[in-house]
């Protein structure tokens, strides 16, 4: 199988297992998420899918494999399936519109819990065991740097999305020498390291993803989009546990009536095959009907979320105090004619942080020309100035605009 990818060419898909798991239903469904969900209000060419996002991080960690094989790393075949598999399913577990979806009706289930989840049903539809991409995905495979190809500060899903992001938003600062970075890649003491003669590619690397998380991911109108879908879902839930009938697909109705916790999702199974169901469309069309709802604050949500009418976001210097909050609410409340809790939800806050490199989490590692490995942290410039583990914050109030 050959596709033809915008942002690195010709990928090409194997026959057999690989081909099998690209079109399984499951992975389909990966066509119908958008990777950035309603980022396209700020760039409107930001629609690209999860299905391109895993086809081109499935294509780079081939090619990881690849330099590295040349570098003598044992990997062996089956282990090649099982990191192939593991990075081409990654994503499967995603909800619609980007996290939306994952912190308003799952509470405690994660996306990553799902996306196992669905890695053994694929393995049980298909007749194969999934069991060594499983394992790698999970970081419990004996080769660690399998797992770190896959889920890490330096992993293919990182080094596509920068790329494919930067691609389709038209954001030139996402761009990264990712061809350059993979050919530095090795492994030393079962775990993945970079020459050190790659340091200046991946503190470009860092730079570019801070720069793409500011200007991309947590843009303010992109972050009021989403604060006021989140709303509106909150709003619908609110609503549908109280009796009222909402129009929707029987899946998202599902969601509306029950929270699905890790003790719910064992007693009840049937909560998967209703997440499986939902992808963008159902959501979007949804939020159409509710905007003539007789609900006044979930019509206006909807309606502002639908035609973008967007919530005014308005940076602080500090957290949103309660008191500010409560007197914003006071003025829409008074404005709309609507109650204090009413206005709860045309009224929000929120506080956004971004850490260009902890080392707290998995490392980068630097192979040194004397055979020793440092933390990029104790070897960078860049990350010397006090960058490393140091979160920067920002503070906003999302408003309705009256």
């Amino acid at each position: 199988m050959i596709i033809n990818d915008p942002v690195f060419g010709f990928i090409e898909v194997p026959e057999g297992l690989m081909a099998q798991l690209v079109r399984h239903p499951l992975f389909v469904r990966l066509s119908r998420l958008k990777q950035l969900g309603p980022t396209h209000y700020v760039y409107p060419g930001a629609t690209h899918t999860r299905f391109e996002h895993s086809l081109g991080a499935f294509h780079l960690v081939c090619q990881a494999v690849g330099a590295l094989g040349e570098r003598g790393v044992c990997i062996l075949e089956h282990e090649q399936e099982g990191v192939m598999a593991a990075m081409l399913l990654h994503d499967l577990g995603h909800g619609p519109l980007s996290h939306t979806l994952e912190h308003t009706f799952l509470h405690g289930v994660t996306h990553e819990d799902i996306s196992l989840m669905l890695m053994e049903r694929m393995g049980r539809d298909l007749g194969h065991s999934l069991q060594t991409a499983i394992d790698i995905y999970r970081g419990t495979y004996p080769k660690r740097f399998l797992h770190e190809l896959v889920c890490s500060q330096l992993d293919m899903d990182r080094l596509d999305y920068l790329c494919r992001d930067s691609f389709f938003t038209g954001v030139r600062e996402g761009i990264i020498g990712v061809a350059r970075i993979i050919k530095m890649l090795d492994v030393k003491d079962d775990q993945l390291v970079v020459e050190q003669k790659g340091i200046y590619t991946l503190e470009n690397y860092l730079m570019a993803r801070r720069l793409m998380y500011w200007q991309v991911y947590l843009h303010k109108t992109a972050l009021a989009a989403a604060e006021m879908l989140t709303v509106a879902l909150e709003r619908a839930k609110e609503l549908v546990n109280g009796g009222i009938q909402l129009p929707c697909s029987p899946s998202l109705l599902y969601f509306l009536k029950n929270d699905v916790t890790p003790q719910f999702a064992k007693t009840h199974p049937e909560w998967l095959d209703h997440y499986v169901q939902l992808d963008d469309a159902e959501i979007e069309t949804a939020m159409k009907c509710w905007a003539a709802c007789n609900d006044p604050v979930l019509a206006r949500l909807a309606a502002g979320y639908t035609h973008r009418h967007l919530f005014k976001a308005i940076e602080a210097d500090a957290p949103v105090t309660e008191a500010t909050l409560q007197s914003h609410r006071e003025q829409v409340a008074r404005r709309l004619n609507i109650t204090l809790h009413e206005a709860s939800y045309l009224v929000r806050s929120r506080e956004i942080g971004q850490t260009l490199y902890s080392t707290h989490d998995d490392h980068i590692s630097i192979l040194m020309k004397d055979g020793s490995v440092r933390d990029i942290s104790r070897f960078s410039e860049l990350l010397s100035n006090t960058l490393a583990d140091r979160p920067t914050k920002r503070y906003y109030l999302f408003q309705e605009v009256l």
